[in-house]
């Protein structure tokens, strides 16, 4: 049975083949509008596939227009949705709707990644940490902005600051680099925050997981921590692992 795996983000659509053996594949990234999403797909899939597993924490509009793309090669569609417990996970929230999926399935594959428990940080258009001990247990997190959405943001507001440029230095001598310095920085003072607290709260010293198409930027300033690219697929395979077709 042929299957894909389909991560509809904010400004990315990747994609990957599921492997028998469970595993990701050779991971694609596509172009992310909705004019012209239908034919990224149709140049990437195969003519056929039996069946698509999409996470998606994109806007309606472009999720259904993703869905009928693959609505006209695949027999069988399945979305991921946020559950209170799965792949060993168990959400903190009240109300797990309102954990986004990826965060979600992230810490579904962190829980592989790292049984002794991790600090999950992706980073997208928003920056999100979440704390998973080591029973799989989900003990909360945060949501920022990126360092990119912060430079837009602050151009937006005032035009003549650049939306991007620069380069990280602790005391910047010119605007570029103070820019990059600033919104980069106070990410990074985030993320080493969160993982000292997670540090102080449980008793397994838990890892630090970077993913997401900002999460390069982190990296040189996070010694330790692990690249996990593509952290929210891998937790989609695991979630099309256990799901059932209806009967």
């Amino acid at each position: 049975m042929s299957a894909w795996l389909f991560d509809l983000g904010n400004t990315r659509l990747k994609c990957t083949p599921l492997r028998d053996d469970g595993a990701v594949g050779e991971v694609l990234a596509l172009p992310h509008r909705h004019d012209d999403v239908a034919a990224a797909l149709e140049r990437a899939l195969p003519a056929r596939i039996d069946v698509a597993y999409l996470a998606s924490v994109a806007d309606p509009a472009l999720r259904v227009a993703v869905l009928q793309a693959l609505a006209a090669r695949c027999g069988r569609i399945s979305l991921a949705r946020t559950q209170r417990r799965g792949g060993g996970v168990a959400i903190a929230y009240a109300q797990p709707h309102r954990l986004g999926v990826d965060r979600y399935l992230a810490l579904i594959a962190a829980r592989t990644r790292a049984p002794g428990g991790a600090v999950v940080c992706g980073v997208g258009t928003a920056l999100t940490i979440d704390l998973l001990d080591a029973d799989g247990r989900h003990l909360g997190g945060r949501i920022a902005p990126s360092p990119d959405l912060m430079r837009e943001a602050l151009h937006q507001r005032a035009a003549q600051l650049p939306v991007d440029g620069g380069a990280y230095r602790e005391f910047a001598d010119d605007t570029d680099d103070a820019l990059a310095s600033g919104c980069l920085g106070a990410a990074i003072a985030l993320v080493e925050r969160s993982a000292a607290a997670a540090r102080a709260r449980v008793s397994t010293p838990p890892a630090l997981l970077l993913h997401g198409g900002g999460a390069a930027a982190l990296r040189p300033w996070l010694p330790g921590a692990l690249d996990t690219p593509h952290l929210v697929l891998e937790g989609l395979a695991v979630w099309a692992r256990d799901e059932r077709p209806p009967a």
